[in-house]
């Protein structure tokens, strides 16, 4: 399918990633190195989800959060990977129209929800540590269904804003993304259309939805290493800090590679380091997670071996 002309306009109906189009010798090796990451991802994140689920020691609020982070990246990595492993098979990487705005949708979906998550976690943790007696009540069963919900309803309001302003641009060619996936900032490079509008609600989401998120973990950690180093035995400190280790890794890594995807500046970077730092973000970040949690969560472990035995 190419581009059609309709009264003296051209339209873009599908648009060809570049993405690893310099590395044509390469193909087949990618196939197997992404098609590795995408089912270790699913089986790594499916375990975690049926461990929180089976083994009553994991009935808590932590790890009701961490089963659906576990599902989010599911989700999350499924948005981009079988369309790359499709196209590492074809001569012209191809997406349509209707399948780009569709990628768009789920990414901005699962990114926001995993931001907004995160920090929900981070709040739990605070008050594990910061108000241990108050647990009970200000982490109900409610309060984490909230939590998870008003997650995933923040991230779906600023994906379907995204969207539709993304599907009234006029895109008139060429119809080529230097990238391997879909993105607001590589539609608006398209667009022959003001996106002034669209770039402001980028703008907005990013303070909201991204950049909020991450200043309350922060703040949150603060307040908790603050009352881990008053606990006055090292053992008590040791406890306490490992309850979060894993968390702080993945709010870390997280956030880490999101700014640098995001955030990075637009003139000095490579095709290559650009695609890089989006694998980072949306593909490896997915993986890390069921590792992280598996390594240095030992309740996890544990949960995970008497899965696995």
């Amino acid at each position: 399918v190419m581009p059609f002309e309709m009264n003296n306009q051209t339209f873009v109906t599908e648009f060809i990633f570049l993405g690893f189009s310099s590395h044509s010798n390469l193909q087949g090796f990618f196939f197997l190195v992404f098609l590795a990451i995408y089912l270790t991802t699913l089986l790594g994140n499916v375990l975690i989800i049926m461990a929180t689920r089976i083994y009553p020691a994991l009935h808590t609020p932590m790890y009701y959060f961490l089963s659906n982070l576990s599902f989010l990246d599911i989700c999350y990595t499924s948005t981009t990977i079988p369309v790359m492993l499709v196209n590492f098979f074809r001569e012209k990487k191809t997406i349509s129209y209707e399948g780009c705005l569709s990628q768009i949708f789920f990414l901005l979906t699962c990114a926001g929800t995993e931001g907004v998550l995160l920090a929900a976690m981070a709040y739990d943790r605070y008050v594990a540590i910061c108000h241990p007696l108050q647990y009970p009540v200000l982490m109900s069963v409610k309060v984490c269904v909230c939590l998870v919900t008003g997650s995933w309803l923040c991230a779906l309001v600023n994906s379907v804003t995204h969207t539709v302003l993304a599907a009234m641009l006029t895109l008139c060619g060429p119809n080529e993304i230097s990238h391997f996936l879909c993105d607001i900032p590589l539609l608006l490079k398209l667009s022959c259309s003001d996106t002034s509008v669209n770039e402001s609600v980028l703008y907005v989401a990013s303070a909201t939805i991204g950049l909020s998120p991450c200043l309350f973990t922060a703040g949150s950690y603060v307040l908790i290493i603050s009352a881990i180093l008053k606990i006055p035995s090292a053992t008590g400190r040791s406890k306490s800090f490992s309850t979060c280790a894993s968390h702080l890794t993945v709010v870390v890594v997280f956030f880490g590679t999101a700014i640098f995807n995001y955030d990075k500046p637009s003139e000095g970077y490579s095709l290559d380091m650009d695609i890089l730092i989006s694998v980072l973000f949306c593909i490896v970040t997915p993986l890390l997670n069921p590792i992280i949690y598996s390594l240095r969560n030992k309740e996890v472990k544990d949960a995970l071996g008497k899965l696995i035995g």
